[in-house]
């Protein structure tokens, strides 16, 4: 496993954000229930490279792995002390996967780093979601996939913070709707023909 915990970015600002608390009971339904419902509704495929934003304590890595057997596995939150708790879970099952710390809105990794790109809620709960959703733009391949939570999952998981809240499609113009299972969403990164 690789973990890298960089030094904080002076630019990344939390604008206001509050850490999830951490539910052990929700954690394990993520775990065992919503990553596999997941992967087998969107029909997420094995050997992608795949980029968790918003890992947070790391709870959807290990299915993913499981599930996908990637052969790339990253996780990125903002957030030092979730990512320990993460690197630790890892450990523990056994895990390789690498561990990021950095703001969505500036991802530290080249363009067309990812197959596969999933987002738990973070773009409904940051400030400036449309610099997050171009950035995920960016590091997908074309034909990329970012999977997300829907608002419907939004609202059921957090009724009070995310009401109100969409997400700026238009800022990230070439994911477009590729697939839906109620609970999740998946946009692909719009494949440009090559020039004549």
């Amino acid at each position: 496993m690789n973990v890298r915990l960089s030094p904080p970015d002076p630019r990344d600002v939390w604008d206001g954000y509050q850490p999830f608390a951490n539910v052990g009971r929700r954690n394990v339904l993520q775990e065992t229930l919503e990553v596999p419902l997941m992967v087998r509704a969107l029909g997420l495929p094995l050997g992608a490279r795949i980029l968790e934003v918003g890992c947070g304590r790391g709870v959807a890595l290990p299915p993913l792995a499981r599930l996908c057997a990637p052969r790339r596995l990253v996780g990125l939150d903002i957030d030092a002390a979730f990512l320990k708790e993460a690197a630790r879970r890892l450990a523990e099952r056994g895990v390789p996967a690498e561990l990021h710390r950095g703001d969505v809105r500036r991802l530290p990794f080249p363009d067309g780093s990812f197959d596969i790109v999933i987002d738990f809620g973070t773009c409904y709960h940051i400030a400036r979601a449309a610099e997050a959703l171009s950035e995920i733009a960016r590091v997908l391949v074309p034909g990329g996939i970012l999977v997300h939570e829907t608002r419907l999952s939004q609202l059921l998981s957090h009724p009070i913070r995310s009401f109100g809240r969409t997400l700026p499609w238009h800022a990230a113009g070439v994911l477009v709707p590729y697939q839906r299972a109620v609970l999740w969403s998946a946009r692909r990164k719009r494949v440009t023909p090559a020039p004549a």
